[in-house]
């Protein structure tokens, strides 16, 4: 029977592979460059550590694991926070703990193995988390296709008609090319569904198309630049020898334990999407290893630490396409277009009701993962304990129950640490998994038949 995907390790021909990678590319990128807006940080330095970041990833896990890298919002606050008082440097030695974090667990695990995390992590809880995080995430989806892009700030949105209807061309141009097209057109659906959106855009309301930046941006930038301009390395090597500065980056490293969590998620989504165990091949131990020294290297540049994207995931799932050298190539598009800076900055003027559009589509395919697993283990909700597991894990995921620390004091400033939502979704159901008696029924009917098969 002829399989209805591209594997991992298999190469698309070439005219197919630059689509293929641009789609990964356009899937990250809103996100991507908002954290540096958000935290002052280099957008061109978060886009050439985010490819580099990826290439690493996917060496380190030998290529068996299709992840794209890039930048993560957990560490915001943290980094904001230490920014205001002791500066860059500081705070991008925090993060580069965090990544020495990674590296610690990553070597916990591999010296223990994941059996243990198989008994902790039952299939409800595995697909309540992944349905979290693609429901989570729907805010934001639903954010920028129902806001005016121009007129609306983070405290007070302006809702237009005018979003939606670029937002609804944008999505149902996804969905039609997703259903209807044949061959290749129906494996960049993504890529199709940006590109007619930002058309339609720019004949609707060009007045939220801003080309003032693509015209001032130069060509390319040269190292030069890159050294005096861009990268903070002299920053973070100062901070090094700086007792003060230590103790701050102490108030950014704990985030790593919030981000583990999402990592975590995150694989079982892959793993489900792909249909393998990625816990033991390429094994959790080296995706860790993998983003713990993504995040490192980012740190020490001056980029946003990095984590693997929701976004690429549900980009993998829709197209069935796996291969590493797809997601190489998006990280080698990050990189040059690092460099090149009218492309940069033309992918900035994408407007938001286009991304909102896309997105849409991208985190609800997320969560239908989740869902699917419900179904293909057989887990039974006429049993309380299921119920209750999997309710309290959606609605505190979804609804961005989290935990906020606003006045740690440290030396002479406050800081300010977040437990997210999708982390504290992912504790509770663990904790509730292991308190509540007949953990059987957590593992669904699927396991059971297995276990019985076997003895």
């Amino acid at each position: 029977m002829k399989k209805d995907f591209v594997d991992v390790h298999e190469t698309p021909a070439l005219h197919k592979l630059l689509p293929l990678s641009l789609q990964h590319l356009f899937a990250m990128f809103g996100a991507t460059v908002l954290v540096p807006l958000i935290t002052g940080l280099d957008v061109s330095v978060a886009l050439l550590t985010s490819g580099l970041g990826t290439l690493l990833f996917l060496f380190i896990t030998k290529g068996k694991l299709p992840n794209y890298l890039g930048s993560s919002f957990a560490f915001i606050g943290p980094i904001m926070t230490v920014m205001k008082s002791q500066g860059i440097g500081a705070a991008m030695l925090g993060c580069m703990l965090a990544g020495v974090l990674y590296l610690i667990v990553a070597l916990i695990v591999k010296v223990s193995g994941v059996n243990w995390l198989n008994r902790l992590l039952p299939p409800v809880v595995i697909a309540s988390i992944i349905v979290v995080i693609g429901l989570s995430l729907s805010g934001v989806a639903i954010g920028w296709a129902v806001n005016d892009p121009v007129l609306s700030t983070a405290a007070k949105p302006v809702y237009s008609l005018k979003a939606i209807e670029i937002a609804a061309v944008t999505m149902f141009t996804t969905v039609i090319a997703m259903i209807f097209f044949r061959g290749f057109l129906s494996v960049i659906p993504i890529l199709t569904g940006m590109i007619v959106g930002y058309a339609y855009a720019a004949l609707r309301t060009p007045e939220w198309i801003d080309m003032t930046k693509v015209h001032e941006a130069p060509w390319f930038v040269t190292p030069s630049m890159w050294m005096n301009k861009h990268f903070v390395t002299g920053q973070v090597l100062d901070a090094f020898t700086s007792s003060s500065a230590w103790l701050a980056a102490l108030i950014v490293a704990p985030v790593a334990f919030v981000t583990l969590a999402e990592h975590l998620g995150h694989l079982l989504v892959t793993s489900n999407i792909m249909k393998r165990d990625l816990m033991r091949d390429p094994g959790l131990h080296r995706s860790l290893l993998g983003d713990g020294v993504a995040i490192m290297l980012a740190s020490f540049l001056g980029g946003p630490p990095s984590t693997t994207y929701g976004e690429n995931m549900g980009v993998l799932a829709i197209t069935k396409v796996y291969s590493r050298v797809v997601i190489g190539g998006a990280a080698v598009l990050a990189i040059i277009f690092a460099f090149v800076g009218k492309i940069g900055a033309f992918l900035m003027t994408i407007p938001h009701p286009v991304l909102g559009g896309v997105t849409v589509v991208l985190f609800g395919i997320i969560a239908a993962q989740g869902m699917r697993m419900y179904v293909e283990h057989k887990i039974d909700f006429a049993h309380k304990r299921n119920m209750v597991i999997s309710a309290i894990v959606l609605v505190t995921g979804i609804g961005g129950f989290r935990m906020d620390f606003h006045e740690i004091q440290f030396s002479n400033f406050l800081a300010h640490l977040t437990i997210d939502n999708i982390a504290m979704a992912t504790i509770l159901g663990i904790f509730l998994h292991a308190i509540l008696p007949n953990k059987e029924v957590a593992f669904g009917e699927s396991v059971a038949e297995l276990h019985k098969q076997v003895s």
